[in-house]
């Protein structure tokens, strides 16, 4: 068996438009690599015709090119649904604009696919609702390699010394855009001042997407892109991540590999697998993420079961527990 594994753009210009950024796109983009030596399944990165299956993370124009010329050739093809309409639309200024253009643009891309890899079942729901045929439509968690982010105490406390974080540290990490809940975060912080709050991730150009405001509490940092993620995690003490939009939330799964007791927003993608009160608080309003971060704070106890639970979780969705489903889903497809 071998598989071509494709991300558009991936090494246009030796990588340069995914430097520093740091998304769970290319998080998966490295677990999936990590996935498939584990199995020892060669793969390649750029198309090759000796290929029994073409893997797609970005169904965009060249792509597209690649999938049709593998299924002129009889290969298999499975693409990856990390874009939605759903998620597209809240991300850059203009995406609202195109959105109409980008459902239809998706729903014929993904309709191309042998199978297609959803990262939760709420993905699968909205694919469904598209239209596309569920047969098709299998849930494959993004993973995460607990190899890579851990628990380091050294690097908790390189981190903490860098960013000046001498207090309890609530903090999350990602691309700072509006639909990863910055207005949400900011708010917290005010009424939270007695804390410090971190925000890890990549700023964008206020062209692209809503700018922070000028003047930001005293007890807020945002660090914009850092090389050491997994320092970035251990810095913090507990784990909010307000985002009104995911398809999975990787970042929710390296947090949970920590141990942080995980604040999140009620939504649905979290579902089944995200357990409010075993795994994590959910906050269904805006008005409940101050209640369920002082609950977590005041109460050891529980704050002690949220990351036991996270830590559970973590395992559980390790790559290296996802990697029998993956082998069967490959031999699978090529019977």
């Amino acid at each position: 068996m071998r598989i071509c594994l494709y991300l558009e753009f991936y090494h246009f210009l030796n990588g340069f438009l995914y430097k520093e950024i740091g998304t769970g796109l290319l998080s998966s983009y490295e677990n999936q690599k990590k996935a498939l030596a584990s199995l020892n399944i060669t793969f390649t990165e750029k198309w090759d015709s000796s290929c029994d299956i073409l893997q797609i993370n970005t169904p965009w124009l060249k792509s597209l090119w690649l999938i049709k010329k593998a299924k002129r050739q009889g290969k298999k093809v499975i693409i990856w649904s990390h874009v939605t309409v759903e998620d597209f639309i809240q991300v850059f200024r203009f995406n609202k604009f195109i959105a109409p253009l980008m459902k239809k643009y998706l729903i014929y891309a993904y309709g191309l696919a042998d199978l297609v890899f959803c990262p939760s079942a709420y993905t699968k729901s909205l694919l469904t609702a598209y239209g596309l045929p569920t047969a098709k439509l299998v849930v494959q968690s993004n993973g995460v390699d607990t190899s890579f982010i851990f628990p380091d105490l050294t690097g908790r406390n390189a981190y903490r010394q860098k960013y000046n974080l001498n207090q309890l540290t609530i903090g999350t990490v990602g691309l700072v855009i509006p639909r990863k809940g910055t207005a949400t975060f900011l708010t917290l912080a005010k009424q939270c001042p007695q804390y410090q709050f971190i925000w890890f991730g990549k700023i964008y150009n206020a062209l692209l997407a809503k700018p922070l405001p000028k003047n930001l509490p005293k007890n807020v940092t945002f660090t914009g892109y850092v090389q050491d993620v997994n320092a970035a995690f251990n810095a913090i003490d507990i784990f909010i991540f307000p985002s009104f939009e995911e398809n999975q939330g990787m970042v929710l799964l390296e947090a949970a590999a920590i141990g942080l007791p995980i604040l999140v927003r009620d939504i649905p993608a979290y579902n089944p697998w995200l357990k409010d009160g075993l795994n994590c608080l959910k906050a269904k309003k805006e008005e409940e993420f101050k209640t369920c971060l002082e609950q977590i704070i005041n109460d050891e106890a529980l704050r002690q079961q949220l990351g036991e639970g996270a830590k559970l979780l973590a395992q559980q969705e390790d790559i290296r527990a996802l990697n029998q489903k993956l082998l069967k889903i490959y031999e699978g497809l090529l019977i």
